[in-house]
């Protein structure tokens, strides 16, 4: 492609960025607070968008999980609105210092935390994911571009219509926030080629999205949000308290990244546990994956068990399905999750807490809980505020990426006209 039909828009990203730089925390607060105040203000054109896109997806076959995913309501609207009101009262990174020093050679040097520049993010069925990254960005001076899926373009158009009226309201071009809404797919590796305007590129989506993503982009790639998340029964846990944990990861919201997708339980519990555990989930309507060491277990199961095919241990079921798998012990729990997991989140339970520190010092996720739902890995259940995802990385940011990751630093030196001897 040798004339990017993006250019124009990165353009005008990067001059916006110029004017997001110059921008104090009392007026970006400002901003956010007027972004919430017409998301609730715009709810009933922005649920008739939401309600066509729903439709079509409907039509078109999407799956149940996919189409949680999709949905708008107003309470939803309502907690989108509360969440930029909170990142609106949280601390502005921008402008912090991180630390310094003073050199033998007269230096007072400091490393100071400053925007990005320009943000892209590609995401799929996700329309609340256009309201989080457009606000953590402008909280953090930032410009964004934003893909959102085919299947959310008239939901991401309200919404970016919500933003753009409160950019007005504040002397800023709409260029502060953009969005990709043709949904020409050449369009997206236009967006991965951007690497001239753009900083940072953000997928949320699936695993071949992550892959495109990784493979084709020349703007470096924060990727995550694939959650094959497990939870460790240990032997010494708490049978009933356990219950309540798996039953909350599994339940309180299938369709997303952080709920528990494979159970493993320690062999010496299995044969009262199990069945425990097919009883708690049955009113919930949960069905039970079982292994061949898990099967002989639940041969009189009180919920819905069928064979574990292979292939899921390493995919996202987004639905009330659970894996159920057998172990001897930590040390093949262990080596599970590093062959399955994702490294996005896995959690232990156990009332030995020397087993749960081996079990937290050899899982390398993003986020690993002794005796609590996986659900929890979310920026606003951290206390960041939204996030833009969750980096399954070790570079630049781990885990939910808040405010901090969408900042970078600068190196600077205050001395008295002085020269290197």
């Amino acid at each position: 492609m040798s004339h990017n039909p993006l250019n124009d828009m990165g353009r005008a990203a990067r001059q916006a960025s110029y004017l997001l730089a110059e921008c104090g925390t009392e007026l970006k607060n400002s901003l956010l607070r007027s972004i919430a105040d017409k998301l609730e203000a715009y709810t009933p054109a922005i649920l008739a968008a939401n309600a066509d896109d729903l439709a079509e997806a409907k039509a078109g076959g999407m799956n149940e999980a996919m189409q949680d995913r999709l949905l708008l309501n107003e309470g939803r609207l309502r907690a989108l609105a509360a969440d930029v009101r909170h990142v609106a009262g949280l601390h502005d990174p921008v402008g912090e210092i991180i630390d310094g020093h003073d050199t033998a050679s007269g230096l007072t040097l400091m490393r100071k935390r400053f925007p990005l520049g320009v943000v892209a993010a590609v995401y799929e069925a996700r329309p609340n994911v256009t309201i989080d990254t457009a606000v953590l960005c402008l909280k953090t001076a930032n410009a964004v571009i934003l893909r959102g899926g085919k299947e959310t373009r008239r939901s991401n158009q309200a919404l970016i219509r919500t933003v753009h009226a409160a950019l007005a309201g504040h002397g800023l071009p709409e260029a502060c926030v953009q969005a990709v809404l043709n949904p020409d797919r050449e369009l997206v590796t236009a967006l991965l080629h951007l690497d001239e305007h753009v900083d940072m590129l953000i997928p949320r989506g699936g695993p071949s999205l992550h892959k495109l993503c990784r493979e084709q982009s020349r703007i470096p790639v924060i990727t995550g949000g694939i959650g094959v998340c497990h939870i460790f029964v240990d032997a010494s846990a708490d049978k009933e308290k356990s219950l309540a944990v798996i039953a909350n990861a599994k339940v309180q919201r299938p369709s997303v990244c952080n709920s528990v997708e494979t159970l493993l339980v320690h062999q010496d519990i299995a044969d009262a546990f199990l069945p425990a555990l097919a009883a708690h989930l049955a009113p919930l309507k949960v069905t039970l994956h079982a292994s061949e060491t898990a099967a002989p277990f639940l041969a009189k199961a009180a919920c819905p068990v069928v064979p574990l095919d292979p292939a899921w241990l390493d995919k996202e079921h987004l639905t009330l399905d659970l894996n159920v798998h057998v172990v001897v012990g930590l040390d093949e729990a262990v080596a599970h999750i590093r062959t399955h997991g994702t490294g996005h989140s896995d959690a232990v339970l156990s009332e030995c807490m020397a087993v749960a520190e081996r079990f937290v010092r050899r899982v390398d996720s993003s986020s690993v809980y002794v005796n609590a739902s996986t659900r929890f890995t979310d920026g606003g259940q951290f206390g960041l505020g939204a996030e833009v995802a969750v980096s399954t990385q070790k570079l630049h940011a781990r885990g939910p990426m808040a405010l901090e990751a969408l900042t970078t630093y600068k190196w600077i030196g205050r001395g008295d006209y002085t020269v290197r001897g």
